[in-house]
């Protein structure tokens, strides 16, 4: 138990390096008083640019896939079952609530794709193909995501929703999150002001998903 203690926090805390942040301080700005605000990869992509917004995107991903993947390798080996799922759901909840930014991080997509490519790989890739259409179609980063992230709870319930229940209500928590942390997006599309996007291109007001 005290390993699974350790790694647990372990996880919170790596969750929780605020990658978006440290690259604005990289380039001399506060990420959180530009573009949209948003600690996450969308507005650096929006702000720095592509390169440093792939390479926030990546590392935030890789903030859910390492606990997932790895932590639970690491623990003893009579630890209960589904460690990979609690090391990866503690991650996004360090990203979305990260201590070192008084817990006001970002929305948490990047970093939940990370943590279901390591447990889930069927359901990210459905719902990373939603991401991508819903994009391409509608231009909206914020609906793009709110779409994978219903796809991803649809296809989770469907592919291990008998099989591994415990995975299956995870998927639900990680997606119904994504959606509740995009509230503020969805209020914009509601009253029509919520603003289409390139993505790659350079565009302060711009709203991030």
């Amino acid at each position: 138990m005290q390993w699974i203690l350790i790694w647990s926090l372990a996880a919170y805390l790596l969750g929780a390096i605020p990658v978006a942040w440290c690259v604005g301080r990289l380039n001399g700005i506060d990420i959180r008083q530009v573009g949209s605000g948003n600690v996450g990869a969308t507005n650096v992509f929006r702000t720095l640019g592509k390169g440093w917004g792939i390479l926030t995107f990546a590392t935030d991903v890789a903030k859910g896939v390492v606990p997932a993947s790895l932590f639970p390798l690491w623990s003893p080996e009579t630890a209960p079952a589904n460690l990979a799922l609690w090391y990866g759901a503690l991650a996004v909840v360090g990203h979305n609530w990260p201590v070192y930014l008084r817990f006001k991080g970002g929305k948490g997509v990047a970093t939940s794709a990370g943590v279901l490519l390591a447990v889930a790989p069927l359901a990210v890739g459905l719902g990373l193909a939603s991401w991508v259409i819903l994009f391409l179609a509608l231009r909206y980063v914020s609906v793009a995501s709110i779409g994978a992230a219903l796809m991803v709870v649809i296809s989770g319930l469907g592919f291990y929703g008998v099989a591994n229940p415990v995975l299956a209500g995870v998927l639900l928590l990680l997606g119904t999150l994504v959606i509740i942390r995009h509230r503020s997006n969805i209020q914009r599309l509601q009253a029509g002001t919520e603003p289409r996007s390139c993505l790659f291109k350079s565009d302060k007001k711009e709203s991030t998903a």
